[in-house]
């Protein structure tokens, strides 16, 4: 048999786990079950160990379901919307050094350095303004204005 303080213990430390664990809020409901249990226990509305065992399971899992995805909304609702790649075509950079038709280098684009290739028949002089015309991965592909 679990004393009340033993579930208290182990939701607390359940609960403080979470600050550990790079998760998305699991371990947090299983402490939250735990300090039921204790309350529960404390009492005595629970005391076989098999019903204080299944009201701890009952409790987690049914927190996680109900809770775990509002509360991801409710920390993501603040956050700003990632930076599209694609909208950067269009978008003027500025190379670093001097690059041949085809050929790579790099180029200042909205105060990072990115790998730019010449899509251009062209070669683009370094300190040069140029338009990004396509995005593949962290490449740019430019052309001079």
């Amino acid at each position: 048999m679990m004393l009340w303080w033993h579930w208290a213990v182990l939701g607390l430390l359940l609960a403080a786990a979470e600050l550990l664990t790079p998760g998305g809020f699991f371990v947090i409901f299983f402490g939250l079950a735990g300090l039921v249990v204790a309350v529960l226990v404390a009492v005595g509305l629970a005391e076989p160990l098999w019903l204080q065992i299944l009201f701890f399971s009952i409790v987690s899992v049914g927190a996680l379901l109900l809770f775990r995805n509002p509360l991801l909304r409710w920390m993501a609702r603040n956050t700003p919307p990632p930076i599209k790649v694609d909208n950067l075509v269009g978008e003027v950079a500025v190379t670093a050094a001097a690059i041949e038709p085809g050929g790579m280098g790099r180029a200042e684009l909205r105060g990072a350095s990115w790998s730019a290739r010449n899509g251009g028949a062209a070669r683009i002089e370094a300190g040069t303004r140029c338009r990004v015309t396509r995005v593949d991965g962290l490449e740019i592909w430019i052309q001079a204005e």
